[in-house]
């Protein structure tokens, strides 16, 4: 299978946490040998399906859609899994379809940092010709995913061909690079409670509008762990969870396993600076 990554998590072999690594540690779920290729037996309908309200291709006729959908192959990687770490590096894009990915990386004594959560409808991966660098960088599936591949050469052919793409793609990066310098920004200008409380605004203001399965007036929630949402805002898990109980005792937010839920938005946002 073309892009994929090794059969064994013994790929991520000698991380600096050691022989027995956190429960977020990268490698910690991958079992790649489940993935599965889902571009073998879909049809041209279902191919096409994956790239469906992706910005980036909101105005292509069928035919275009359907000629990228051949040249990006479907993959679904379950929740925990990996889909680049630095010591399997490839120069690929990927066009996130379904669920989210989180993108971080490992300091030398173990410690993570997240540097974005991908939401369905975007891109990210190795693409030096986008000005695009994952580094020592690694993307792990925060639920089950859903991706199109593209190599570079294809990025070449379909993508940055296409004046109208081109420009929506430029415009993605540019929004990525002013979300690193606010955060760069807030990470020197403001405390440990209002980079959380900055984070939890950015993750609800971010979410897709209302639907059906996301109903008008339904509480906005954060999906995440108090160890991501602590790699998020640039501190540890036991501070964000101090932050976290203490907004919660005062009624911004309520509190689940693995789930956040925001109770006063606009306190929320004063509370952020």
């Amino acid at each position: 299978m073309p892009y994929c990554l090794a059969d064994s998590a013994e790929a991520l072999a000698g991380p600096a946490w050691g022989a027995a690594p956190p429960p977020w540690a990268p490698g910690r779920r991958e079992e790649t040998h489940i993935m599965a290729d889902a571009a073998e037996d879909a049809d041209p309908t279902e191919r096409t399906w994956c790239l469906s309200e992706v910005d980036i291709f909101c105005d292509l006729s069928e035919p275009e859609m359907a000629a990228i959908a051949e040249a990006a192959p479907m993959k679904t990687y379950a929740a925990g899994e990996i889909l680049h770490s630095p010591s399997q590096p490839s120069e690929v894009l990927f066009i996130l379809k379904r669920g989210r990915v989180r993108i971080f990386r490992v300091s030398a004594d173990g410690r993570a940092l997240t540097t974005a959560i991908i939401s369905p409808g975007t891109i990210f991966g190795e693409m030096v010709l986008l000005g695009q660098h994952m580094y020592d960088n690694y993307a792990e599936a925060l639920d089950d995913v859903t991706v199109c591949v593209m190599s570079r050469a294809d990025v070449h052919k379909f993508l940055l061909a296409d004046a109208r793409i081109a420009a929506r793609i430029t415009a993605i990066l540019g929004r990525r690079l002013a979300d690193l310098e606010r955060r760069l920004s807030d990470s020197v200008f403001k405390t440990v409670a209002q980079r959380v409380a900055t984070t939890l605004t950015t993750l609800t203001a971010a979410q897709p509008p209302a639907s059906p399965l996301r109903p008008v007036g339904r509480r906005p929630q954060v999906a995440l762990t108090h160890e991501q949402l602590a790699a998020l805002a640039g501190t540890s898990r036991e501070t964000c969870t101090k932050v976290l109980r203490d907004y919660a005792d005062h009624g911004l937010i309520r509190l689940a396993r693995g789930r956040i839920t925001v109770l006063d938005s606009e306190r929320l946002r004063d509370a952020a600076g």
